[in-house]
């Protein structure tokens, strides 16, 4: 972990050339409602259609209130093509609903209550953190869970696993901009198959490299 302080400080001038993730876009609105609905959004579908999808919906629905009042055959023309588009219509349905009936309309604020609301896992619930309310949390999604391995900060298999590790030796400074910084990163250089190394500002600090090539 030596090297973090300057991994993160070229990322953050790096990212700059690149489009930030969706979910981060939404997040200067400051509604975690809208954070934690685009996150659910994004589950298995490229970021440009969640982004089209979450402002078709936003059009018609911003608040749990006027979102159970559409059909969920509304929901549904407005995220389509996300991926499971039907049956996130209905998760979103749930959701809003629940929030009115339990919370009073408000997205909880802790990662346990978010974690009892359907559909919503632990990533999910620290973007909803980080993002909606501007709160500490470590979301880990796949880039993060590849890139903190590549780079070796971390030796886990799961999101879960690197999350709960990350924890443990990531400097609380830094734990808001991670997932961001490693999101962006992962779909643009670090990527699963084929990553481009040779266009990546912190090869020098990652351990996989170090590893193919023991000699440089």
């Amino acid at each position: 972990m030596t090297n973090i302080d300057k991994i993160i400080s070229i990322l953050k001038k790096e990212i700059k050339k690149f489009e930030e993730p969706i979910v981060t876009e939404i997040s200067r609105e400051k509604d975690p409602y809208k954070v934690l609905i685009s996150c659910l959004l994004s589950l298995r579908t490229k970021d440009k259609v969640t982004e089209l999808a979450s402002k078709r919906l936003f059009e018609l629905a911003k608040t749990p209130e006027q979102m159970v009042k559409l059909s969920k055959k509304q929901i549904e023309r407005a995220i389509y093509p996300v991926g499971f588009y039907k049956r996130k219509a209905l998760t979103i349905k749930k959701i809003s609903k629940d929030l009115i009936e339990k919370y009073n309309s408000k997205v909880p604020d802790n990662i346990d209550e978010l974690m009892k609301l359907k559909g919503v896992g632990r990533k999910t619930a620290n973007i909803v953190l980080v993002h909606g309310f501007d709160k500490l949390g470590i979301p880990v999604d796949t880039h993060v869970n590849r890139i903190s391995n590549r780079l070796g900060i971390v030796k886990t298999k799961t999101p879960e696993e690197t999350e709960f590790e990350l924890r443990k030796i990531l400097p609380k400074k830094h734990w808001k901009d991670y997932n961001n910084l490693l999101v962006t990163w992962g779909q643009n250089i670090c990527l699963p198959v084929s990553p481009k190394c040779s266009e990546c500002a912190i090869s020098k600090y990652c351990q996989k490299l170090v590893l193919q090539n023991p000699d440089k």
